[in-house]
């Protein structure tokens, strides 16, 4: 029998998330991280029926995912989603930090500066939180498993982190993606020594410039290989 390795999704809610979910459901136990919105796919405590007909039958019940309400935003909140992942799972292989807060604003425009805390708890420091999480409470103590599961940390980031698209107001937004860029290549380092890779893929904006199907080859592919510390540039 086939066993399943452990994949934590952030923003599993939203576009990039539920297309993730969609076509990796049946490949992972899916521990599914959503805050405003509610998944539009099974949770384990959740079954859809058909009165046409048996509801085993139905295909939104098979590989249904582990469904965890939880606002990122507080260090409370990622050692909830930590514990809470580890008692169900007990491990973890794969961390998709894809969970974004985007409001744009000019930065001289009133009130432009008051989402500036929540713009770097969900953008920066919630991917920080949670690698960190899960580096202290299992992955220090499972080292020789690390290569054997493939077992690694993909944060989505954005273009905006490395370039300046002017008039967009985009100041705060594209700071904390630059910071989220850093922040990848420092656990990169000093997560190497666990066997824990870490890398991130900056789109453009998508699905308008960049398919999601692209983001969605991109982070498989990171899985896939033995890259770390690396940042792959999606602009088509």
């Amino acid at each position: 029998m086939l066993v399943k390795r452990i994949c934590v999704l952030t923003g599993a809610s939203g576009m990039l998330g539920s297309a993730f979910i969609e076509r990796y459901r049946a490949q992972f136990e899916i521990a599914a991280i959503h805050h405003h919105h509610e998944l539009s796919c099974a949770s384990q405590n959740q079954r859809f029926v058909d009165p046409l007909e048996p509801s085993a039958a139905l295909k939104k019940n098979e590989h249904p995912v582990f469904a965890i309400r939880a606002d990122l935003s507080t260090e409370q909140s990622t050692e909830f989603v930590c514990s809470t992942v580890l008692e169900r799972f007990h491990g973890v292989d794969l961390l998709v930090n894809a969970a974004a807060y985007r409001h744009w604003n000019q930065l001289l425009a009133p009130y432009a500066l008051a989402d500036a805390e929540q713009t770097m708890n969900i953008n920066v420091l919630a991917p920080i939180r949670l690698a960190v999480g899960f580096a202290r409470l299992y992955w220090c103590f499972h080292p020789k498993e690390n290569v054997k599961f493939r077992r690694n940390v993909i944060n989505v980031s954005s273009t905006a982190g490395l370039y300046v698209y002017p008039d967009l107001g985009q100041a705060l937004y594209a700071t904390s993606k630059a910071a989220l860029n850093q922040a990848t290549y420092h656990l990169a380092s000093e997560l190497w020594d666990i066997g824990i890779r870490v890398n991130v893929v900056a789109p453009n904006s998508f699905p308008d410039i960049v398919p999601v199907e692209s983001v969605l080859d991109q982070i498989a592919a990171f899985d896939n290989s033995e890259e770390t510390g690396r940042i792959s540039v999606l602009h088509t």
